[in-house]
């Protein structure tokens, strides 16, 4: 029986055999002329090689050096030598990101300051007392909830405190009637809410302008709650002493940088800025509060 024709089948040999290019060229794997047939391999009793590995894998080209992690196996498909060999993924499976997470970076406005600490919305003690105890943690834990009745109840009464406070109106709300004195105490204690929200919305507005990403809702009833209660101890002393005393000019200045201070840290941790773009967003109401409140009421 004869073999298998691709070993018995014809091949181009030298000049002068069967197939070659002396040769009369009617063999299987025969040339016309010139000694050599493209098509000769395809044609029966011939084999044709194949390359090994995925014909389709991407070779570096001709004197481009390897990427790295590859390995220059020449182009013929040869695994690298024993102890190169890339540790497998673990579990046999590449682990790959969840899709849409890979290259994903997490984006806060100033970056300045340390992560929040979210929380639940402190009670009413827990909230003025934290204001100046633990000022940085307070602001972090109120950065997503809004204080509006604590910070209406302040400001109500601290205009009905700031016209008992200041000298000429204290007179005249002592001296008219009942009726009077109510309508003067109402109206203080809604002008001085009214401005509360109106400087605490200006300093938001400039907290955002500045690169912050707080909440309008805490930043107004903070930046409220930071004026009032700030000055209230001054005005307390303006109740038994002259406004011109040393004493209350002393500790209405005290109270102003203390005011200062924590309506930054306020900005700085609820907008997440910088303590320079901070101070720039509280300094209008900073500067309304000294010209408008503090300034008339020390003179």
């Amino acid at each position: 029986m004869d073999g298998p024709e691709y070993f018995t089948a014809a091949h181009p040999t030298a000049a002068g055999g069967p197939g070659g290019p002396g040769g009369n060229g009617g063999g299987p794997g025969g040339t016309v002329g010139d000694g050599y047939d493209p098509y000769g391999a395809d044609r029966p009793g011939n084999t044709r090689a194949f390359p090994l590995g995925d014909p389709y894998q991407q070779q570096p080209y001709y004197g481009q050096p390897p990427g790295p992690g590859h390995y220059d196996d020449g182009g013929y498909g040869q695994q690298p030598p024993y102890g190169q060999q890339p540790p497998p993924p673990y579990g046999g499976q590449e682990q790959q990101p969840p899709y849409g997470q890979d290259n994903v970076t997490v984006y806060r406005a100033g970056g300045q300051s340390a992560p929040h600490v979210s929380g639940p919305r402190p009670q009413w003690r827990e909230l003025f007392v934290g204001i100046f105890r633990t000022p940085t943690a307070i602001f972090d834990r109120t950065r997503d909830h809004q204080v509006w009745l604590p910070a209406l109840t302040v400001s109500l009464l601290y205009g009905v405190l700031a016209v008992l406070g200041i000298g000429l109106t204290h007179d005249d709300i002592v001296n008219s009637t009942f009726s009077v004195a109510l309508t003067g105490l109402f109206a203080a204690a809604v002008g001085f809410t009214v401005a509360g929200a109106v400087f605490g919305a200006v300093t938001y507005a400039l907290a955002r302008q500045l690169g912050g990403d707080g909440p309008w809702k805490s930043t107004i009833g903070l930046a409220a709650l930071i004026g009032w209660l700030t000055d209230a101890p001054r005005l307390l002393l303006d109740l038994v002493l002259p406004s011109g005393s040393a004493v209350v000019q002393a500790v209405g200045w005290a109270t102003w940088m203390l005011c200062a201070y924590l309506l930054t840290s306020m900005v700085r941790r609820v907008h997440d800025l910088p303590w320079g773009k901070a101070a720039g967003a509280a300094a209008v109401q900073l500067v309304a509060l000294l010209v408008l409140i503090k300034l008339p009421t020390l003179g």
